[in-house]
């Protein structure tokens, strides 16, 4: 009886009602078994990460090994876009093409300009904020940077001002990489590992490549290796692309696709950019359709960052956490294999040695992806330091804690993603270069393909309706009307595939009785023109492209006769 109604032995109630009860919470809460409540996805993760990740990376000292531990700036902070590239490559015009004004301790030049990073974001007021001040707001997400000492700090500054382009995304400039002899000259601090702390923060890391500039120097290369394990946020730029005519930037773009094959080792092809990012006129205007048409979907891919950022943060803590057990399951294992008291230094340095067959053995015992461990020749450099037998055993509570957030938590605020995301889609990045190019007569495709003769008085049809009628007739019509088989024979001489085609008799056949009249037939043979010049068919037939005698406007039928009279 007792356990039915859920009883203790002195036969009070206690369980059935605070099952209940949390149940009731749940409900109204939303709240999880454990009493967490979620207001946002950023809360979300903040709270996961310090109860239940944090833990685990404190105890097997991965901030020591790995990466600083993350704090609530991390989280809140606006996307970031990293821009990297050898000098004179265009970074910062490349900013200023987007913000379209210039920004506070901005420097632009053929030569080596911007000797540090810049970390551009946006503030009601004008302003630089030096980096011995910006490591010290607990606002910004750069707290952690204060462990590459007073030379790095010492060129790193925060560049304030009221932009809306800034408002959605913040964009980090760094200094031109360095190529020859020049390279050879130390910066004071180390810049490839700067860059794999900024490349695990920010959203899209942008490589900027010259076309006269393709040569990846040392330092260039040391600095894409260093952002190894985030090849998804990368994109290349080839900038000053017109400065070369079509067969040179076929050259160019081969040239670089190869430079690129040796030092980034995915299977994938980068996705590379074409243009020319600033505000002149093109020295060669060849290629002006094809700049245009790679700068709005690089465009659209800075857009995007803003919906997709809870996505990504949520993406790199999965990735930190994976990383993370596997840093334990190493730290643990040497820990277990040193002896109690004599010949450490000797089973030390044998353990070191044997680093790569241990990675084997971990594989295997906790059936974990080889692309998880971390790089052997680095972890073995860093052990050097450090006292085995001080290492902490294995403890499985925090595999287990760190287990269950994967897999049942992280659903839960992947499903309040979207639900924040129907609730209230994030804005997208609006002004600077992306305002204004949309719309209008400007507007990539405005006026081409489809579009068309959408502002003209007449028919656009009707301007090659003459030719069209001569195929027309040949093609015995009765009752002014051809058969679809007849229509058919002639269609097919364009070679497309027939679902093109079915497509193209679809939008062609207005009053859908199976037959073509000449206005018709005449816009079959339009449609077909423009797929045949590379553009894409619309789903429904645009209201300009409408035959006269098929229009419900009686005043368009009698301006169309009027032009063919």
């Amino acid at each position: 009886l007792n356990s039915s109604f859920g009883c203790d032995s002195r036969g009070l109630k206690v369980g059935r009602s605070v099952s209940m009860f949390s149940w009731v919470k749940q409900e109204q809460g939303g709240r999880n078994k454990e009493g967490e409540m979620y207001q946002t996805v950023t809360e979300g993760l903040q709270s996961l990460y310090t109860k239940k990740l944090l833990p685990l990376e404190e105890t097997y000292l991965f901030h020591d090994f790995h990466s600083p531990a993350l704090e609530p700036a991390d989280f809140q902070s606006k996307p970031m876009v990293l821009l990297v590239g050898q000098y004179s490559t265009g970074k910062t015009t490349f900013i200023r093409y987007l913000l379209e004004q210039d920004f506070p301790g901005m420097r632009i030049g053929p030569e080596p300009t911007t000797d540090g990073f810049i970390a551009v974001m946006y503030g009601e007021s004008e302003g630089v904020v030096p980096g011995n001040a910006l490591v010290v707001d607990p606002k910004k997400p750069f707290r952690k940077l204060n462990a590459f000492g007073n030379s790095f700090l010492n060129r790193f500054i925060c560049s304030q001002m009221p932009n809306q382009v800034l408002q959605s995304i913040s964009i980090i400039d760094t200094p031109g990489i360095l190529s020859g002899e020049k390279q050879r000259i130390s910066r004071g601090y180390d810049f490839a590992e700067v860059l794999r702390w900024f490349g695990e923060r920010v959203d899209r890391i942008i490589l900027l490549f010259d076309a006269h500039k393709l040569d990846i120097s040392d330092e260039f290369s040391e600095a894409i290796k260093a952002l190894k394990g985030q090849d998804d946020k990368i994109r290349v730029v080839l900038n000053k692309a017109d400065q070369v005519d079509t067969q040179q930037l076929m050259r160019v773009y081969g040239a670089l696709m190869w430079s690129l094959g040796k030092v980034i080792n995915t299977p994938e092809v980068v996705r590379v950019y074409l243009g020319s990012f600033w505000a002149k006129p093109l020295q060669n205007t060849e290629n002006r359709r094809l700049f245009e048409a790679e700068s709005q979907d690089l465009f659209r891919d800075i857009q995007s960052l803003p919906r997709n950022a809870a996505l990504r943060k949520l993406n790199d803590l999965i990735k930190r956490a994976r990383l993370a057990k596997v840093h334990a399951y190493i730290i643990s294992y040497l820990k277990k294999e040193m002896p109690s008291l004599f010949g450490r230094e000797k089973k030390k340095e044998e353990l070191i040695m044997r680093l790569p067959e241990i990675y084997t053995i971990l594989q295997r015992e906790h059936h974990i992806s080889p692309g998880d461990f971390p790089n052997v020749a680095k972890m073995q450099d860093m052990l050097q330091h450090y006292d085995f037998s001080k290492f902490p055993s294995l403890k499985i509570k925090l595999i287990e804690s760190v287990d269950k957030m994967l897999a049942t938590k992280i659903a839960v605020l992947m499903s309040m993603i979207r639900e924040e995301e129907s609730k209230q889609p994030p804005a997208m990045v609006s002004g600077g270069a992306f305002e204004g190019s949309q719309d209008g007569p400007f507007g990539q495709g405005y006026g081409e393909g489809i579009s068309a003769g959408a502002d003209a008085e007449d028919w656009i049809v009707s301007r090659d309706k003459h030719r069209y009628d001569e195929i027309f007739y040949t093609l015995m019509p009765i009752n002014g009307k051809i058969t679809g088989v007849n229509a058919k024979k002639e269609m097919m001489n364009s070679r497309l595939p027939n679902t093109v085609l079915g497509k193209i008799w679809k939008l062609a056949d207005c009053d859908r009785d199976g037959m073509l009249d000449d206005e018709e037939f005449a816009l079959a043979q339009h449609l077909i023109k423009v797929k045949l010049e590379g553009y894409e068919l619309p789903t429904e037939l645009p209201d300009h492209l409408v035959p006269p005698s098929h229009r419900k406007n009686p005043t368009a039928d009698a301006l169309y006769n009027h032009t063919e009279d």
